[in-house]
């Protein structure tokens, strides 16, 4: 089956919104479809509560009252929970409902109903646990960009009997126009979305995701599992951070109103809450946290480059190390943040909870550039990543990061975090996503174990492979010779996450699609790491 994703199919299935109609151009929106428009999906789980969304476009574009049921039978001969929402063109007619008065751990059927007593597809959703909790399996995700491949691993979690919870950790879709990033012989199966222009008004913002939520095995995952959701820097622009962010030019308007544009649009069209971090108890197994490291309070990243142009780069680059990077007034976070999440985990370990799951967007291991990477490269490898290769590879030489967009570029902000971890007695686990590529890393904090870290590959988007030529195999065992906190990596394949909790382990699978060309359901776990409960290492 080839999903294409063009003007001509969103006009058909409703998908545009009276957003749309801001765009040049796009007139045509008005004949488009009504109705349930993108399935259902729930998300942000409770042991008694759950959040339900849906889109609906009614016939004259305007305010419409939805109301959700919520039901343990897929006939609905008795609805136990419930709620109604007014929608309209101000959220783009999307609806969101939390219910509560339902069981802990247990399965139950949702769906909308519209004032027309027409209904919209069939969810399946789960509560969390409550008390004693033997096992719990949670699908982690990053990266899924729509030209570069199908979105199989969604498809394929949603078929997973064990996965009760699904995490995305951003980049849930990209902000490029067509052609800005993506393969170079154009996009996989015709899956450029709409717009054609980058993202930067809130009706593209809206037509992006109406376009990967087009896609049937995104959307057959958000329709049977629960969700957890945060944003990373796609989402609004690449490498985004409070005051500006490297994808975003003087040309393209004021900063503060596309962010607020972006998280508006994220708000209306993912089963996530209006509060932009929070935490989620899984019985007394494990408490799972939400955070938000990009738009609130992110500190702005170093500008680097002319360091390499000085007359001693060696000596502007150590000054920058041992100076500048170590301020300790650079955030991540932001304080706020930070101390809501060092209270939080000492609660979680006060209260009994065996595990603490902290994601993050971006990866926190310290990682540098091994001194052959340029080895690696493809000889018709584009300048701009040879530089960067370069550039890296002389940074690392001097003990710097290779990435000062993840937690390498705010040493004091990470060291705070595993402190804090360190001092609540945690068995911390950090999932994050971010680099495209798959890391298992042991974190440390003055000398001492502070947690683990599973860092996920993409679901499409390309990694070291895309630039290089070399076997995976010989950059990985480079890698891991260079970096003493890197354990394990893959920089080749494609896929997700499974994390399973038990009482006194935690095991982490690297799941690796056959493919993402074409759709198929196919995979295989290249990697399995396990963490033994009082150990805050791998082994």
């Amino acid at each position: 089956m080839t999903l294409r994703i063009d003007r001509r199919s969103l006009l058909i299935t409703g998908t545009l919104g009276i957003g749309a109609l801001a765009i040049p151009g796009f007139a045509l929106a008005q004949a488009a479809a009504q109705g349930f428009t993108h399935s259902v999906a729930s998300g942000e789980p409770g042991p008694d509560t759950m959040l339900l969304w849906t889109r609906y476009v009614p016939a004259d574009r305007g305010a419409v009252k939805l109301k959700a049921e919520i039901s343990k039978t897929e006939d609905f001969a008795k609805i136990v929970s419930g709620g109604e929402q007014i929608t309209g063109p101000w959220r783009d007619h999307t609806a969101k409902i939390t219910v509560e008065g339902l069981e802990p751990g247990t399965h139950y059927f949702y769906r909308f109903v519209a004032p027309d007593g027409s209904f919209s597809a069939v969810g399946r959703t789960k509560t969390l646990p409550a008390g004693n909790v033997g096992r719990f399996g949670v699908a982690i995700f990053s990266c899924s960009n729509m030209p570069f491949g199908f979105f199989n691993a969604y498809g394929h979690a949603a078929a997973r009997a064990d996965v009760d919870l699904w995490v995305h950790l951003g980049d849930y879709l990209y902000e490029y126009k067509q052609g800005g990033y993506g393969p170079s012989g154009g996009a996989v199966a015709n899956r450029w979305p709409e717009p054609a222009t980058e993202m930067i008004q809130l009706a593209d913002y809206r037509l992006r995701y109406a376009s990967y939520r087009s896609d049937p095995d995104l959307q057959e995952l958000h329709r049977v599992k629960p969700m957890i959701v945060q944003m990373d820097d796609h989402e609004s622009a690449n490498n985004s951070r409070e005051m500006s962010a490297q994808n975003h030019q003087a040309d393209e308007g004021d900063w503060n109103i596309r962010k607020a544009m972006a998280l508006q649009a994220f708000r209306e069209w993912m089963p996530v809450s209006e509060t932009p971090w929070g935490s989620y108890d899984i019985g007394t197994l494990a408490t799972l946290y939400r955070t938000e490291s990009r738009l609130i309070a992110r500190s702005d990243e170093p500008e680097v480059a002319p360091l390499f142009r000085a007359a001693d780069p060696a000596k502007a680059l150590a000054a920058f190390r041992d100076g500048p990077l170590q301020d300790a007034a650079r955030t991540m976070l932001g304080t706020e943040q930070e101390i809501w999440l060092g209270h939080a985990l000492k609660k979680s370990v006060r209260t009994g909870q065996k595990w603490q799951v902290v994601g993050f967007g971006t990866i926190m291991g310290n990682q540098r550039m091994p001194e052959n990477a340029m080895d690696w490269i493809k000889p018709d490898a584009p300048a701009g990543t040879k530089a960067y290769v370069q550039a890296g590879v002389m940074a690392s030489k001097l003990g710097l990061p290779s990435d000062l967009d993840n937690w390498g570029g705010f040493p004091a902000a990470r060291a705070r975090f595993l402190k804090s971890a360190q001092a609540a007695g945690s068995d911390l686990l950090v999932i994050c996503g971010d680099s495209h590529n798959a890391w298992a890393f042991d974190l440390g904090q003055d000398g001492k174990p502070a947690g683990v870290e599973f860092a996920g590959h993409s679901v499409t988007s390309p990694g070291y492979e895309n630039g290089s030529s070399t076997d995976p195999k010989v950059i990985a065992a480079a890698l891991v010779a260079t970096n003493p906190e890197l354990k394990w990596c893959d920089t080749s394949r494609r896929g997700y996450m499974a994390l399973t909790l038990t009482p006194d382990q935690a095991k982490n699978d690297w799941v690796f699609m056959e493919t993402i060309t074409q759709r198929s359901l196919k995979a295989s776990v290249g990697h399995s790491a396990t963490v033994t409960r009082g150990k805050n290492v791998m082994g």
